[in-house]
């Protein structure tokens, strides 16, 4: 960290993030937000700037890889576990690295923040190329089972999401002091935000649901949730507005005045701490901002091997569980109901007493700091 910041103008950072699953721009878009007031926030997405046609196709093959063959990307993704980036230049990836190296020599950064695990490795050689070196943080969006791609990578500080992750990793070599327990970096909204109580009558007791792109599971999924007597169930498609409305109209139909649907939405953080439960995939930012909204949580979709820590995370806070199945599903909501819903307000006040901060924020203190004192 040999480049010290010009105190008469305010730091320069560059996010750099990738469009493989939510998680990374997530994460990116939130830790620029809370930023913005005291640094000039570039987002740059290597991949999609140095080879978009590429990168559209490889995310194509993630999300159907991930929604529908889980188990293959799980081979996938253990299979990078034994690899060394450092060393090697994957052919698809020489022009993004190309492009983001331009960018450091354009921009001039004072600080690079990584959401993505590839990323460091191509920076440290752009530094070797003749780009400013200045601090790399890495803000890992996994949880407690991180791949060695995180672990490995050339960069002064991990940012992670809980201490049992700073653990793990601490325990795989990374020195303690450089891995730093900012929480995962979930909107800085949810500061301001009040959420559900525990002794909350819960009548209805209102689920949030977030289904996958399979078209026949979320009206098995949505009709397990409303088979639950005082249920009400809210559906926000997303993305997936036009594969999958009509299937979960038929739904609303059969069950009138008990389900609203919702495309795509700014209000999640606010329909997160709205619900009493949050059916969802195992996916890093949806199991976290579900953590700082303090809701349980169940799982109906998870891709072995990238998304078991962040299970084990909710296991470990006695905030969710896996639920794969439509009848899993219901019973699970059936137990957490019964005794005046004695379940699910145990969960509840696990994830009050908890509450863990809000990644962003402490990450952006953690790092305007370090950038005003080296």
């Amino acid at each position: 960290m040999n480049k010290r910041v010009n105190e008469h103008r305010p730091p320069r950072i560059i996010i750099t993030t990738a469009g493989f699953g939510e998680g990374h721009n997530s994460a990116a878009s939130h830790l620029a937000l809370a930023l913005e007031k005291n640094a000039e926030v570039e987002i740059v997405d290597p991949c999609a700037n140095g080879a978009p046609w590429v990168n559209e196709q490889l995310r194509n093959f993630y999300r159907f890889v991930t929604t529908h063959a889980p188990k293959t990307w799980a081979k996938i993704y253990n299979s990078t576990d034994s690899r060394d980036f450092s060393r090697e230049r994957l052919p698809l990836m020489r022009k993004p690295e190309n492009s983001l190296h331009e960018t450091l020599l354009s921009y001039e950064p004072d600080a690079i923040i990584s959401t993505y695990p590839l990323y460091p490795y191509f920076i440290e050689r752009s530094f070797n190329r003749g780009a400013n070196r200045v601090p790399v943080f890495t803000a890992v969006t996994d949880s407690i089972e991180i791949n060695s791609s995180w672990r490995k990578a050339p960069s002064d500080y991990w940012l992670v999401t809980d201490a049992l992750t700073h653990d793990k990793l601490a325990a795989q070599g990374i020195p303690p002091k450089k891995i730093i327990t900012t929480g995962f970096a979930v909107h800085p909204r949810f500061q301001q935000l009040s959420t559900i109580a525990a002794d909350d009558p819960v009548k209805p007791f209102r689920v949030l649901y977030f289904p996958t792109a399979k078209k026949p599971i979320v009206r098995r999924f949505m009709r397990a949730i409303l088979k639950v007597p005082n249920t009400e169930v809210t559906v926000v498609l997303g993305k997936n507005v036009r594969t999958l409305y009509d299937r979960a109209r038929e739904v609303q139909l059969e069950y009138p005045n008990r389900v609203e649907l919702k495309g795509w939405t700014r209000r999640v953080p606010e329909l997160l701490c709205e619900h009493h439960l949050i059916v969802g995939k195992a996916g890093g930012a949806t199991v976290h901002e579900a953590i700082a909204a303090k809701t349980p949580m169940l799982i109906h979709h998870l891709v072995p091997g990238q998304e078991e820590g962040n299970l084990a995370l909710l296991h470990h806070l006695n905030a969710g569980k896996l639920t794969e199945s439509p009848k899993h599903l219901r019973k699970a909501i059936e137990s957490m109901t019964e005794n005046d819903a004695a379940g699910w307000r145990a969960m509840k006040q696990s994830l009050i007493d908890t509450s863990l901060p809000c990644g962003a924020t402490a990450a952006a203190d953690f790092i305007l700091n370090c950038l005003q004192t080296h």
